[in-house]
């Protein structure tokens, strides 16, 4: 009997153990992580929507972990940059992400394989790669690089077969890029706390953008409207009404600069009641559909369409690339990577997007050939990037417009219609010119004096593409009026004499150049070739958060402090802060990744001329570009009657007695920020 208990007991304790090793591993498998010690790959992500999405393709012999973005960078209370030892950066692990690196650090103690799959760009390549080198051991398992540009089953095996190694190359651009910005900002930032105000900053490509913000509100302030006029003549046949403007006078351009002027036309030509048709032009046209997104493109299109701003666009794409629950499906990454300024498709996805089209719209909506567009050149599975579009063009909006917020439905529907629309045939249009030459002899003018009438006018005559989607505009983006837009004429030939209902002169004004919106600068940055796509929403949301620019109806208008700063930081680094040097130094980060140049001799090459320029900066004359100081003029010291000045100190710009501080102890702040002891105790210090 004894034994028997023994047996029980033993029995019973074997079935807790077993019990609790199951709850162990039960525990585990909640998390999304089950393994035995050595014989799992550890797959290291940047954010937890992106691993759980993953780890659903994955199965019981992969781990995903998150890094939650960054886990090192340079450290925050100073510069953190060895200038002397070849501009060697000190890396420190971010405050908060101990935990998280001490995570990494024991999962991959137990892993067969380590896989670093952060997002497929140099940021992404740069947290790679302070990753490996906190996790990487003697005689460790073996890391090795993925790259997911979108997140289904199928892309994501398929990348983790074609796994390969960290592109050094691409690290070092992007810590090129990490130590030119610190430099910058570490080193220009206190010109600006003398000159302008304590606290505020510098940043290399964020004051280029507000440069361009600045000299535009400065064009629109300085311009003068010009009065013009112009005549159209309203005409009619067969009931439709139709417009004809007056195109040329004595074969050239009419130039009508006042009333004037243009009642003298209206009387040469009052006795006209009928125009005869002289030439008529027609033909058909074809506007193509537009290239999938890049980041540049959505996220103006965005900004136009759907009033996002920037931030809010990436924020929303980034959900919809990391995975979005869809029900029974599960979490599902909905569009490819949002960070690229490719236009190129892949063939199996441009197919599934005509083979769509064909079901939606019939076989005379796909266009003729299949667009794949990009630069035609192969490249293989881990350099694959491509345009923004969605994973799987037969998932429709609509179809799953339950699962998404209503921002994120419309950014994928935006997204999906672009795609689906680029593999649409073209929009044909008939577009007729007509036009009525005159020849009007006046008292004053024996001589015929000719008018040229012209009307243009477009029918559609094939949706294509149209029929699912149109490009947005917005008021001086430069496009004019789109085809679909214009006039519908009516059929007329040539010795016809149409109707006259009325001649109408109208007035205008020249307009200043429009401030800019979010998509007219994002634009303008790509043209110039300042920044990044991936750093456009950084740029714009630090521009406004800094307050030196502010939104008001979508348009920036820059702050008076904008313009301070702006001021005193093209006058002390002129050769720094402007469109043409920040463009190259974009070209050089370029050349950085493809192997041409060595990073550190970029950054000297920069270093050089920008410590001349902080060495010489002359902080009274900063201080005069940046305030008004006429009033000082006429001011003298309240205690000795001396001249006052202005100067800079550390907490700001202040005035001080010309004597100060050799024999006057007179100060005040400049606009009354500071009490006059207190910035005197600091000056003096």
């Amino acid at each position: 009997m004894a034994t028997v208990r023994k047996g029980a007991r033993k029995g019973a304790k074997k079935r807790a153990s077993v019990s609790a090793k199951s709850r162990k591993i039960a525990a585990v498998v909640d998390e999304g992580t089950p393994y035995e010690p050595g014989t799992t790959t550890l797959v290291v992500v940047e954010s937890p929507a992106k691993a759980k999405t993953i780890g659903k393709y994955l199965g019981r012999g992969y781990r995903v972990r998150a890094t939650i973005g960054h886990i090192r960078d340079l450290p925050e209370k100073k510069i953190g940059i060895d200038i002397e030892n070849g501009f060697e950066p000190e890396y420190v692990t971010i405050p908060g992400k101990e935990k998280t690196l001490a995570d990494l650090k024991n999962a991959a103690k137990d892993s067969r394989e380590i896989l670093l799959a952060t997002d497929p760009d140099r940021e992404g390549e740069a947290i790679a790669w302070h990753v490996a080198g906190q996790i990487r051991r003697k005689n460790g398992a073996p890391i090795r690089r993925v790259l997911f540009h979108e997140i289904t089953r199928e892309a994501v095996q398929t990348a983790i077969a074609h796994a390969g190694e960290i592109d050094e190359r691409k690290v070092d651009a992007q810590q090129a890029r990490r130590v030119l910005d610190r430099l910058v900002g570490y080193k220009a930032s206190p010109v600006l706390w003398k000159t302008v105000k304590k606290g505020i900053s510098a940043g290399r490509v964020q004051t280029v953008a507000l440069r361009l913000l600045v000299e535009r509100e400065r064009e629109i302030k300085a311009f003068k409207a010009v009065e013009y006029w112009t005549v159209e003549a309203l005409m009619e046949k067969g009931g439709q009404e139709f417009v004809a403007k007056l195109h040329h006078v004595d074969s050239k351009k009419p130039v009508i600069p006042n009333e004037a002027a243009a009642k003298k036309i209206l009387s040469n030509l009052e006795s006209r009641k009928h125009f005869d048709v002289t030439e008529v032009k027609r033909r058909e046209r074809r506007k193509n559909a537009a290239p999938p997104f890049t980041t540049s493109t959505l996220q103006q299109e965005a900004a136009k369409k759907l009033s996002f701003g920037s931030k809010r666009t990436m924020r929303l794409a980034q959900n919809l690339y990391e995975g979005v629950e869809l029900g029974p499906e599960g979490a599902v990454g909905l569009i490819t990577y949002m960070r690229t300024d490719s236009t190129r498709v892949s063939e199996v996805s441009a197919t599934q997007a005509r083979d769509y089209v064909k079901l939606l719209f019939g076989q005379e909506f796909v266009s003729t050939n299949i667009q794949l567009y990009g630069d035609g050149k192969s490249k293989n599975a881990q350099e694959a990037h491509e345009a923004i579009r969605p994973t799987d063009p037969t998932r429709r909006p609509e179809h799953i417009q339950r699962y998404l917020s209503a921002d994120q439905f419309k950014l994928y529907q935006l997204i999906w219609q672009r795609f689906i629309a680029s593999q649409m045939a073209p929009a044909v249009f008939d577009t007729t010119t007509v036009d009525f030459d005159l020849s009007v002899t006046t008292k004053r003018a024996p001589k015929p004096l000719p008018y040229l009438f012209r009307s243009t006018g477009s029918v559609m005559k094939f949706q294509g593409y149209l029929a699912l989607y149109r490009e947005a505009r917005e008021e001086g983006d430069g496009h004019g009026r789109a085809l679909e837009d214009e006039q519908a004429l009516p059929s007329v030939d040539v010795g016809e004499s149409v109707p006259v209902k009325a001649i109408m002169p109208s007035q205008h004004f020249t307009e200043p150049p429009p401030r800019y919106s979010e998509a007219s600068l994002v634009k303008e940055l790509e043209r110039l070739g300042i920044g990044r796509p991936s750093t456009y929403a950084s740029i714009i949301s630090t521009l406004v958060d800094r307050r030196y620019a502010q939104l008001e109806q979508r348009r920036f208008f820059p702050t008076e402090l904008g313009d301070q700063v702006e001021r005193v930081m093209v006058k002390s680094f002129p050769d720094i802060f402007n469109v043409r040097f920040t463009s190259s130094m974009e070209s050089d980060l370029d050349r950085i990744e493809e192997g041409d140049v060595n990073w550190r001799r970029m950054l000297k090459d920069f270093y050089g001329p920008f410590a001349t320029s902080l060495k010489d900066a002359n902080m009274e004359e900063l201080i005069a570009e940046a305030h008004d100081l006429s009033a000082l003029e006429t001011e003298r010291c309240p205690t000795c009657g001396g001249k006052l000045v202005a100067r800079g100190g550390f907490f700001g710009p202040f005035v001080a007695c010309e004597n100060h501080p050799k024999t006057c102890k007179y100060t005040r702040p400049l606009r009354g920020e500071r009490k006059p002891a207190e910035l005197t105790d600091q000056i003096c210090h």
